[in-house]
């Protein structure tokens, strides 16, 4: 047993790198999901195929000599129209908001494969933006960290102080109550149209990276990616909360490496593949629960069911 522990540990702190690196480049996507979800009331299932919109876009332009940084750039364009989409859908044909994402992500898969024109393309021995810090070797996970870490500080102060503005403010109060805000002269339609659209651009720019991360482009490779980004999003509101914006804010990047660095001790473990969407769930049940443990309150009360509804 004590081998087992030793071993299991040893593999997590030789993985802790790579985990890291991958936690932040997938915080992008968890930002993507917050915003909709929490900041416009808008449960939205575009990250799913802006993610891999991102990826496709960023690798067929790359490997058609584009500059890798104006790759990323074109990709964020990308997954910024898909949002704007999804919310147009919503509000011109009055779908619902989780119906309208789930159409956009559909029909995404079939642009995603006329773009790559096959399922999967490779990158290795392409240009790159992850060693533009050159921290360490060409090629290691902490140049990655450098570089991914820096573009996630600058996107969340950026929001931070958008937020923080007379727009922000305005976009903020469309999520919290549409009707007063279209009374109090704030276009609802540009407000939700923007915002979804800036959370496309977060879920394609971290497909973008994570092509040049693990140096091949997939059509496939956002398959459950929306579930991992919900999953690191509660874990992170149930430990950093959303009581204030900077606080929401930093959930989704929180919850993002405490997530990761979970599967990653499950891998360790040896845990089999299947059985980590099991562990992802208890994951999100014990962080749900552990309001409701703290405080010792009855779950069965009704404001306690109310509680649950929002969460």
């Amino acid at each position: 047993m004590s081998e087992f522990i030793a071993t299991t540990f040893s593999t997590f702190y030789a993985l802790i790198p790579v985990t890291i690196a991958q936690s932040l480049i997938m915080g992008f996507v968890v930002l993507g999901i917050m915003l909709p979800f929490r900041v416009l009331s808008f449960p939205d299932m575009t990250a799913e195929g802006a993610f891999p919109l991102g990826g496709c876009v960023c690798t067929i332009l790359i490997m058609a000599g584009m500059n890798p940084w104006l790759a990323v750039v074109c990709a964020i364009a990308a997954g910024f129209i898909a949002g704007c989409c999804t919310a147009y859908i919503h509000l011109r044909f009055r779908i619902h908001t989780l119906l309208a994402g789930i159409l956009m992500t559909t029909m995404l898969y079939s642009i995603n494969l006329r773009i790559m024109g096959r399922s999967n393309i490779s990158l290795f021995g392409s240009d790159s933006i992850l060693d533009v810090i050159p921290v360490a070797d060409a090629g290691s996970p902490w140049n990655k960290i450098a570089i991914v870490g820096l573009l996630l500080a600058i996107a969340f102060f950026a929001l931070n102080y958008f937020f923080k503005t007379e727009k922000g403010t305005a976009m903020r109060a469309v999520g919290a109550n549409p009707d007063m805000s279209e009374a109090q002269g704030i276009n609802v339609w540009t407000a939700t149209i923007v915002g979804i659209g800036i959370a496309g651009g977060f879920s394609a720019m971290a497909g973008a990276l994570m092509v040049q991360s693990q140096g091949f482009g997939d059509i496939n490779m956002g398959l459950g990616v929306l579930i991992n980004g919900l999953a690191a999003l509660m874990i992170g509101e149930a430990i950093i909360g959303n009581q204030t914006v900077f606080r929401q804010l930093l959930a989704p990047i929180v919850g993002a490496i405490i997530y990761y660095q979970l599967i990653s001790l499950c891998l360790a473990a040896n845990m089999p593949p299947p059985d980590l969407k099991l562990a992802t769930g208890l994951f999100v049940l014990f962080m749900l629960a552990l309001p409701s443990l703290r405080s010792g309150k009855k779950t069965g009360s009704a404001p306690g069911r109310e509680a649950m509804r929002e969460r």
